[in-house]
């Protein structure tokens, strides 16, 4: 099932995309796509809904994160041997994790903002892990059981902020806008494997990254296993897991996104976003 919420920012609905392309109203099964309707038993009831039977929705207008609300939002670190290389950067013994703000989550289609003082705007096409299940010390063999779904983000990062700036990378990676997260949430269901998707992202017209999820250093399993270790998951949390190669940093010289730009991105049946960049 793919899920989704639209409407304007703060106020969005339930929904889901039927096979025919249309978005149909899940107002009447729930009330929002989030931490309380992403567990196993809630999921299993949106599943078993008919979805023909459901309101078409005859214009959505804005979509929105397809998840409300996240309580984390926790990024796994330079998880492409060939990213970790383009940075210059050793590839990791572990998972790196590292937070970015809950405030920083937007719709797949929103205007990304370029902060004030910016100049090293860059981009990052992602697979995001979205958690279904309270989580603490977790198996790797178990692990998938506490996953929901998966959705498409762009980990749009301030490189000095996040690199030349004293402390963590969490100030170069949380300004507002800085988490364009789905269109939709595919449940792991319908997801499938979800090691094996291609993913892309263009920056005005030109494709600047081209990858695949099998190419991922750290796996789903391994990275739930791991994070669950030092601090408990719940249900909604967003889990970002690495981009593969061509970001502006890694371009020599390096290339960043400035006012007026635009950027597209997918992955392999989690569909595709589009933002536009602005000034903050």
């Amino acid at each position: 099932m793919k899920l989704l919420r639209y409407g304007p920012a703060g106020h969005e609905k339930p929904g889901c995309l039927h096979a025919d392309g249309t978005v149909r109203d899940l107002s009447g099964v729930v009330a929002d796509i989030s931490s309380a309707t992403l567990s196993p038993q809630m999921l299993s009831t949106l599943t078993a809904t008919d979805v023909d039977a459901l309101p078409v929705v005859a214009d959505p207008g804005r979509i929105g994160p397809c998840v409300g609300a996240p309580g984390k939002v926790l990024c796994i670190g330079l998880n492409y041997s060939d990213h970790a290389a383009e940075t210059g950067a050793t590839p990791p013994g572990q998972p790196i994790i590292f937070h970015k703000a809950t405030t920083a989550i937007c719709g797949p289609y929103d205007d990304v903002e370029l902060p004030r003082g910016s100049e090293a705007l860059d981009w990052e096409v992602e697979l995001a892990i979205v958690i279904g299940k309270k989580a603490k010390y977790v198996g790797e063999a178990e692990a998938m059981d506490y996953v929901a779904g998966f959705a498409l983000f762009n980990d749009v990062s301030e490189r000095n902020y996040q690199t030349k700036m004293e402390g963590q990378w969490t100030k170069g990676k949380s300004h507002d806008t800085f988490g364009p997260l789905g269109p939709w949430l595919v449940t792991k269901d319908e997801m499938g494997d979800p090691h094996d998707l291609a993913m892309w992202l263009d920056v005005n017209g030109e494709r600047r990254q081209t990858g695949s999820t099998s190419t991922l250093i750290f796996n789903v399993p391994t990275i739930v296993s791991y994070v669950s270790r030092f601090m408990t998951l719940m249900p909604g949390d967003v889990i970002p897991t690495g981009t593969p190669p061509g970001v502006g940093m890694g371009m020599k010289p390096p290339v960043y996104l400035k006012v007026g730009d635009t950027m597209a991105l997918g992955i392999e049946g989690l569909g595709e976003q589009k933002q536009t960049v602005v000034a903050a």
